[in-house]
């Protein structure tokens, strides 16, 4: 069958998904999408492919490739979200009006510390950020970045502090307080 012929009119979703089924398993063990999520995963991109049936030219093809794509946008997706709970929980512990001011002193010094182990670039977008509450474009502005991708670079310094939090042991104390 040549790129541009339609698939076999003959094949049915059902025979297709009876194919491909160990190929998709494998697609989604690789990518360790958990059990739980997997069959939500699968089941939006077999959704797709049925409403676009008569336009998709080579179904497998089509199916293979979109479920490895949903399997990259998930973990995109929880590394996100993992990121903005941690940009939450970093901003209300240094934020906390109710914190003896004691124990307010020593976060921000362990912050400190730890600030100090980042390359000069994520501390100055953390301090920017947490330190003046500035918003990405006016980070962006600050920084010379371009607006678009101070998000993405802040993502990757905040994970560079939490990788560094994790090694000090602060986010144990910081959930024992």
């Amino acid at each position: 069958m040549t790129t541009l012929e339609k698939p076999d009119p003959d094949e049915s979703f059902e025979e297709l998904l009876h194919k491909v089924q160990p190929t998709l398993k494998q697609i989604l063990g690789r990518y360790q999408i958990p059990p739980e999520d997997a069959e939500d995963v699968l089941q939006d991109t077999l959704l797709t492919l049925l409403y676009k049936w008569d336009s998709v030219i080579k179904p497998e093809a089509w199916l293979i490739g979109t479920l490895r794509r949903r399997c990259i946008m998930y973990w995109r997706s929880r590394r996100s979200r993992l990121y903005e709970a941690v940009d939450e929980a970093i901003l209300e512990l240094v934020a906390e009006a109710e914190r003896p001011s004691q124990d307010q002193a020593a976060l921000r010094r362990d912050l400190e510390r730890t600030l100090i182990r980042l390359r000069p670039r994520c501390r100055a977008i953390l301090r920017l950020r947490y330190g003046l509450g500035l918003k990405p474009n006016e980070i962006a502005e600050q920084l010379g970045y371009r607006k678009s991708s101070v998000r993405k670079v802040a993502n990757r310094c905040l994970a560079a502090l939490v990788r560094q939090l994790v090694d000090v042991g602060f986010l144990k104390e910081a959930t024992d307080v």
